[in-house]
């Protein structure tokens, strides 16, 4: 069962305490919003290119666009969840101030208190309740509601988890890649060049390549190209898209273009890297 995409028609779905297999070790685009819950088992999953540990209580709030997958899923995992569409997942945080997301987007898993798991519980009990009667008139308002408040009592409740563990004091080179890493997050789709990237920061081209390679050791054009191929593959594998249309998606002048770009860093072209899933 794919727990992170809605079924067709559907605006929100939700699952209580199940034991599931998620263990599919392909990467995928998700277009929904999903917030889970480990309450049993273990897991090692990856978003947006950075690795995560689950374990029990370990918390997880996914933002539409995120790039996923799970390597490893013990037998005994059991996560709770609720997933809703990207639509209602801008409704219900259209008041919000930007920083929220960037939260969420830079801490997607937090291991909570186990006083703090008892709300998710009976919100994911109350969902699929309300996933179920369908002829209830105020369905997605209620779910709206719901969902909302949780959704802010996580953000204050883990916000003060994290402040509490954030190191003091960043540095201005650390604070540039941080805002680097941010951009290319955003523009990765249509922004190759670490030119675009050095214009929005107000810095020079060469001041942004040393300042990435001083704080990762890695240069800035591989870093957004491991970003771009990331998007690439998970379009490859969780979409129907033609290898022309993800080539326009991702704004390479032609398919040529972007099939001699994939193999080069990956060492297959995009067909036979679809090919290979199968």
């Amino acid at each position: 069962m794919d727990i992170l995409s809605l079924p067709d028609n559907e605006p929100f779905i939700a699952g209580t305490d199940e034991s599931i297999d998620i263990c599919s070790n392909q990467i995928m685009k998700l277009s929904d919003a999903s917030i889970c819950h480990c309450r049993r088992g273990k897991a090692r999953i990856e978003i947006d290119m950075q690795a995560y540990e689950l374990t029990e209580n370990t918390q997880i709030l996914l933002l539409p666009g995120s790039i996923f997958n799970c390597t490893y899923a013990s037998e005994d995992l059991s996560v709770p969840y609720i997933v809703f569409s990207d639509t209602l997942f801008r409704e219900i945080t259209s008041r919000l101030e930007p920083s929220f997301f960037q939260f969420l987007k830079e801490h997607p898993c937090i291991v909570i208190p186990e006083e703090r798991v008892k709300p998710f519980i009976r919100l994911s009990f109350a969902m699929k309740d309300l996933y179920n009667d369908r002829d209830n008139s105020f369905r997605l308002q209620i779910f709206k509601n719901f969902v909302q408040n949780f959704i802010l009592d996580f953000y204050d409740k883990t916000r003060h988890l994290f402040l509490q563990k954030k190191p003091k004091g960043m540095n201005r080179q650390e604070e540039i890649f941080k805002h680097f890493i941010q951009l290319i997050h955003k523009h990765c789709t249509t922004q190759r060049e670490v030119s675009f990237y050095a214009s929005e920061l107000f810095i020079t081209p060469r001041y942004l390549s040393t300042v990435v390679q001083n704080v990762s050791n890695a240069t800035a054009k591989s870093i957004i190209d491991r970003h771009v191929i990331l998007e690439s593959k998970a379009l490859l594998q969780s979409t129907n898209l033609s290898i022309q249309e993800i080539s326009n998606r991702l704004c390479f002048p032609d398919q040529s273009f972007f099939g001699r770009y994939f193999k080069k860093h990956t060492g297959v072209s995009p067909a036979k890297y679809r090919s290979n899933l199968n």
